[in-house]
């Protein structure tokens, strides 16, 4: 008598094939990987290691069909394609992107808060901003900020609080985070 193995197949015997259900939900995660090719920029595209000529047309001829139906069964097509190359590299690259993507969205509100702290305090906020970049002028910061006070009063739109958020971005790329 065969020994048994937690998946109930005898000992010795291959593993049965994935089974339908198993093969369609693939089938579609490497649809929607397509999609997500299609919806890159050529320049992002260009990141990704697609080997197959093939494949790289067919996602920039997806890119100019407009029709639903159409455009559903490109899809469909660049799916089947991605069936026939590793979809690893190009899975680990489009995760590569999305955590840059991620990565700079946080940044952004941490700066956009880093303002709103600063106009929030008033002229002694320059304080915070001179505490995470020695070398910002100082100067230049207390007038955005008193500029920003005087729109408030005067009900302006915020053109310093734009002016102040431009400045510390710039902050940001020249000496990166002392934080």
């Amino acid at each position: 008598m065969p020994e048994w193995n937690r998946n109930d197949t005898p000992e010795g015997e291959a593993a049965a094939p994935p089974s339908k259900s198993e093969r369609k939900r693939q089938m579609l995660a490497l649809q929607t990987m397509g999609e997500s090719l299609v919806n890159l920029s050529d320049k992002k595209l260009a990141q990704i290691p697609i080997n197959d000529e093939q494949l790289l047309l067919a996602i920039t001829e997806c890119r100019q069909i407009r029709s639903h139906s159409a455009r559903k069964r490109q899809l469909q097509f660049i799916g089947k394609l991605m069936r026939s190359v590793d979809p690893a590299p190009i899975e680990r690259a489009l995760q590569t992107m999305h955590e840059a993507r991620q990565n700079n969205a946080e940044a952004f509100h941490q700066l956009e808060q880093l303002r709103d702290d600063i106009l929030a305090q008033g002229p002694g906020g320059v304080e915070l901003a001179m505490g995470r970049w020695p070398q910002a002028d100082r100067q230049q910061l207390r007038q955005l900020v008193l500029q920003h006070q005087r729109e408030q009063q005067r009900s302006k739109p915020p053109a310093a609080s734009r002016k102040l958020f431009g400045y510390l971005r710039e902050l940001q790329a020249l000496y990166g985070e002392t934080d």
